[in-house]
């Protein structure tokens, strides 16, 4: 038996997954987690073969979840299911140690074979995905900017375009108000922007966030 956790904020959601995999004998869900942090007081707790994560979580980035997990020791094999375009986050996830990347218009019949590969140690890049890898190498042009951004700042990135202040920032991710102004400095350079009306327009236009 496949053991499966999901992290995923919204119900309906997780309800639809476990329909999903319920039809296979072989895989079942045994937990479910609907933030960053429930996924990862969850992850050491129990032997998982997969775990299910989303990226567009309400307290964590699932980008820096798993960061975390792995920081932690905690090794599980991670699927990424999101409802971002494999454009905007796909290579970043497999860059921060992901087994795979699904976008939530996935087939149900794709995201039982990506777990089952998964699970037997494998990796499951779609061929769309596969695609984007090959051009990624045959080309030689520079990385986008936000490709540089670890986990923790783009989260911070994310956070700051949509609309929340430092104050909360710090609240949401158990920093220091201090702490998240470096963050913002350290993006603005990184991402050779000026101000938050810049940070705002390169997350619209690069479909950091919905």
């Amino acid at each position: 038996m496949i053991n499966v956790m999901i992290a995923d904020d919204h119900t309906i959601v997780r309800a639809g997954i476990v329909k999903i995999i319920s039809r296979d004998g072989a895989i079942a869900v045994i937990d479910e987690a609907e933030s960053g942090n429930g996924a990862l007081a969850l992850a050491p707790k129990k032997k998982y073969d997969v775990i299910i994560l989303d990226i567009g979580l309400p307290d964590i980035n699932g980008l820096e979840v798993l960061s975390q997990m792995r920081n932690n020791g905690t090794m599980t094999p991670v699927l990424i299911l999101s409802m971002y375009s494999e454009e905007s986050y796909a290579l970043k996830a497999l860059r921060a140690g992901a087994s795979g990347y699904l976008t939530k218009h996935t087939a149900p019949d794709e995201l039982i074979i990506a777990i089952k590969k998964i699970a037997s140690g494998g990796r499951y890049i779609t061929e769309s995905l596969a695609d984007r890898l090959s051009l990624e190498i045959a080309k030689d042009h520079d990385t986008p900017l936000h490709e540089t951004l670890s986990p923790r700042e783009l989260n911070v990135l994310c956070m700051i375009a949509q609309g929340c202040q430092p104050r909360e920032i710090a609240l949401s991710l158990n920093l220091s108000v201090k702490t998240v102004n470096t963050y913002r400095a350290r993006i603005l350079d990184k991402l050779q922007l000026s101000g938050n009306a810049e940070l705002i327009r390169y997350v619209i236009n690069h479909k950091l966030i919905e």
